[in-house]
């Protein structure tokens, strides 16, 4: 039972033929982004990242103290207190007040912000002056923006409460 060549020769031609063209074993493709060098691979974005943050976006600005401070709600510190009439006035008044407290630095003032940044007893603190819906609101703020705590700044509000008459 020998084949002859010449059906061998064709049937060995359509095997090779099938074999290379039709199976997938042979075939070198892309196997995914996970094959290619780390530098070549797309940037892998955190699905929390990729959105931005739209919890504040519809957030109507109120009226009274914060809608006067420019939308941030201004709390009032232990220690501050209310004066009549609109904040620049009582940022005048606090000013020319810290000039006649002894032993006060004033090292700068900002109007647009109402905030002078003051040394007093060793103790560098912000007096912040702030609109309210009674007029102005005056208080002590350390440089962290929390209200100024200590000695010194709790003396020198209550010089400028009694200069000032608030």
């Amino acid at each position: 039972m020998r084949l002859s060549s010449s059906l061998v020769r064709p049937l060995a031609l359509v095997l090779l033929v099938v074999s290379v063209a039709g199976c997938s074993w042979f075939k070198k493709g892309a196997k995914g982004d996970y094959a290619l060098a780390p530098e070549a691979r797309p940037l892998e974005v955190p699905p929390d990242l990729n959105l931005p943050n739209t919890s504040g976006a519809m957030q109507v600005p109120g009226t009274g103290q914060a809608a006067a401070t420019g939308g941030a709600a201004v709390a009032p510190a232990a220690g501050g207190f209310t004066v009549a009439g609109s904040r620049d006035e009582a940022f005048a008044r606090v000013g020319e007040a810290l000039e006649a407290v002894e032993g006060v630095t004033i090292a700068s003032r900002a109007q647009l912000l109402g905030t002078y940044d003051v040394s007093y007893e060793g103790a560098s603190f912000l007096v912040r002056v702030s609109a309210v819906e009674a007029g102005a609101y005056v208080s002590a703020v350390d440089p962290r923006g929390l209200p100024a705590t200590g000695a010194a700044p709790a003396k020198l509000l209550a010089a400028l409460k009694a200069a000032i008459g608030g």
